[in-house]
């Protein structure tokens, strides 16, 4: 069970310290990092290889305004099905030096069973990121990281700048929402500041060129049906699941180019889900960006030969989304501050 209490909701200044909370309303911005699919199921080389660069935005950044404030992990923290034991391998020890929270929505390999160890879907997720207090996980070995206390595994971040509303895509293919998690989101999409603008994190995405993974329709029409009802859309939609990078733009609702950006290529396996030869054939022809069958979005980028991250940059004024590709662990990189692969600013009103 959830340990918070609808609408569920959490407040950034309550697992960030002061001196960061007051940088960020001095600066009038906000960083964080985001991405999914992280779990290493066979190796950890490429979730070290990722999480290094993350480091380094705190470590070589001079600038405190900067420096990402927190990580929102996009789902499937550990494979393959949320096993309690694989949050030390999978998560607490690759970011054992990463200097700032974590919160997530669980992907759906979180939500998965495996019958052999007895737990219940979404068991260890609610233990380490649900928590009622901030402790010391079972999962825990050495890591001085504690539990995260979101309210719920939906549920709405609340900051100076932004609000991010997460939701819970479930585990079926082309994920699946429930009317009670419908009803919270219509309610969260209405109750959010006007003045700020909001963000989506749902761990499926609605738009996808990778075939085995293609977008879902049952989500495009449950997002679209819920902004009409709300008479409200977010500004961006991030997602994972493909273990890629895409990057595509489409209408919602009252947007006419609303960024939808999956970031699933947090360090799951070496080998990333790479597009069709058309794709590559017109990206190599620099004739991106491409409309999809004919349908309304635009595939505007994509990196489906590297890992990487995303780091988000919020100000009154506009929202930038850049997509940290990062070296291969086999080359030797040295520690840097990475230029992005790609960038998309959303100006707001």
């Amino acid at each position: 069970m959830p340990p918070g209490l609808p609408p569920y909701r959490m407040n950034l200044d309550t697992i960030i310290d002061d001196a960061t909370m007051a940088t960020i309303r001095k600066s009038g911005k906000l960083v964080f990092h985001s991405v999914g699919d992280t779990g290493g199921v066979n190796t950890s080389t490429y979730i070290d290889g990722v999480t290094r660069f993350m480091e380094c935005d705190f470590t070589l950044n001079a600038n405190a305004a900067d420096r990402p404030s927190f990580y929102y992990h996009l789902g499937d923290v550990v494979y393959y099905d949320g096993e309690g034991a694989n949050y030390w391998p999978e998560f607490y020890e690759p970011y054992l030096q990463y200097p700032a929270p974590i919160v997530a929505i669980p992907g759906n390999h979180d939500g998965d069973v495996n019958p052999a160890t007895g737990e219940t879907s979404l068991q260890a997720f609610v233990r380490n990121f649900c928590s009622q207090s901030a402790v010391i996980s079972q999962d825990n070995r050495d890591a001085p990281r504690r539990t995260m206390t979101q309210p719920n595994v939906f549920w709405t971040l609340n900051t100076p700048l932004v609000t991010i509303i997460g939701l819970y895509s479930n585990c079926p293919e082309g994920g699946q929402i429930g009317e009670t998690q419908r009803q919270s989101f219509v309610f969260e999409l209405k109750g959010a500041p006007a003045s700020l603008p909001i963000i989506l994190a749902v761990h499926h995405p609605i738009y996808s060129a990778y075939g085995s993974h293609p977008g879902s329709t049952r989500l495009k029409k449950f997002l679209e049906d819920s902004c009409t009802e709300a008479q409200r859309a977010p500004d961006v939609v991030l997602t994972g699941h493909v273990h890629d990078y895409q990057r595509f733009s489409a209408p919602l609702f009252n947007k006419k180019n609303v960024p939808f950006i999956i970031a699933g290529a947090g360090g799951y396996n070496k080998r990333l889900h790479v597009l069709g030869k058309v794709f590559q054939e017109t990206k190599a022809a620099n004739k991106l960006p491409v409309q999809i069958e004919s349908e309304p979005e635009l595939l505007e980028n994509f990196n489906d030969s590297e890992h990487g991250y995303l780091r988000v940059t919020v100000t009154r004024k506009d929202i930038t989304l850049d997509y940290v590709a990062v070296p291969d662990p086999s080359t030797s990189p040295k520690d840097a501050v990475l230029p992005p692969y790609d960038s998309v600013k959303v100006s707001l009103p």
